[in-house]
C-alpha cells in the first residue's frame, strides 16, 4: 500500500496489508486527522494478535493514510464516563509494544496525543521533514499513563520527557531526532521508500536474534539460558556463518511463537 494513499471511504477503521513478510497497518479517519475513535482502539489489539499469529509476517509498519499519522485520540470519545477510551488506548499501545516481531512507525504530518503513544510503542521511527510531534495531556487535564510515560522517558530521557508532557507543546523533526523521539528523518517525498527499503531489510534477517533483542532491550533479565537455548537448537548461527563464508543470502528458519522446547505451538 502506498503509505500517502488518500482513502476513498470516509468512516473511521483501521486498514491492513501483507506483502514480501511487511504487515503495514494504516490509520484512517480522513475527516478528524486519523484520529482514533474507541472502536479503532479496541480494533488494534485484535488485529495485532492476528498478524502475530501469522507466521507470513515478519516486520510490522504502522502508518496513517494520507498526510498524516494520527492526531490522537477522538476528542469527542474523551467524554466518555469512567476514563473507557484512555484504558482502551493503554491496551492498544501495550499490544504494540509487545507484538513479537520489529515494528517501525512511519511518520508524516501530524503524530500527537494517542498518535504519539502508539509510535512510541513501536520499536523505531521514521518520520518526514514537516512532521510534528506532541504529548498533549496538560492541554486537557488528563493524567498520562503511568506506562507511557515510563515509555517515553526511556525514548528521550526524564528532561525531555517533561518538557513535551508538561507544555504539551508540539516539537518538529529536528527536535525529535536530537532527543531520541525518531530514529530517522527523511525529505519530503521520501519516507515510504526508506521505510520500505529498511522493512525488506529487517523481514532478511534472525528473528531469533531480532526477538531475543527486542525482550533485552524492553528489560528482560531472566531469559539468557532461554535465548541461549533457542540459538543452540534453531541452526540460525550455523546457517548465518555458512551463507556469510559463501557470500549468499541466509535462509533463517527460527521464528517468533514457539514454546520453552523450541517447538511451535
Amino acid at each position: 500500500m502506498d503509505l500517502t494513499e488518500r482513502p476513498a471511504h470516509t468512516e473511521p477503521r483501521l486498514e491492513h496489508t501483507v506483502v514480501d513478510g511487511v504487515a503495514t497497518v494504516v490509520i484512517s479517519n480522513p475527516a478528524k486527522r486519523n484520529a482514533m475513535t474507541s472502536g479503532m482502539w479496541q480494533a488494534l489489539p485484535v488485529l495485532l494478535r492476528e498478524l502475530a499469529a501469522d507466521s507470513a509476517v515478519r516486520v510490522l509498519v504502522l502508518t496513517g493514510a494520507g498526510d498524516t499519522f494520527c492526531a490522537g485520540a477522538d476528542i469527542a470519545s474523551l467524554r466518555a464516563p469512567g476514563g473507557r477510551p484512555q484504558a482502551l488506548a493503554v491496551l492498544a499501545e501495550e499490544a504494540l509494544a509487545a507484538f513479537p516481531r520489529p515494528t517501525l512507525a512511519a511518520v508524516r504530518g501530524y503524530c500527537v496525543g494517542g498518535g504519539s503513544q502508539l509510535a512510541a510503542a513501536c520499536d523505531l521511527r521514521f518520520a518526514e521533514e514537516g512532521a510534528s510531534f506532541g504529548v498533549t495531556p496538560a492541554k486537557l487535564g488528563i493524567v498520562y499513563p503511568s506506562s507511557s510515560t515510563r515509555r517515553l522517558v526511556s525514548l528521550v530521557g526524564p528532561a525531555a520527557a517533561k518538557y513535551l508532557l508538561f507544555s504539551g507543546e508540539l516539537v518538529g523533526t529536528e527536535r525529535a531526532l536530537r532527543t531520541g523521539l525518531v530514529d530517522e528523518v527523511l525529505p519530503a517525498g521520501g519516507l515510504d521508500g526508506r521505510v520500505r527499503a529498511f522493512a525488506r531489510i529487517l523481514a532478511s534477517r534472525s528473528q531469533l536474534t531480532q526477538a531475543a533483542a527486542k525482550e533485552f532491550a524492553d528489560g528482560r533479565e531472566d531469559r539468557d539460558a532461554y535465548w541461549s537455548r533457542q540459538a543452540q537448537d534453531s541452526g540460525d548461527t550455523a546457517e548465518g556463518v555458512a551463507a556469510f563464508l559463501e557470500r549468499r543470502a541466509p535462509r533463517f528458519t527460527w521464528t517468533t511463537g514457539r514454546t520453552e522446547t523450541g517447538t511451535t505451538p
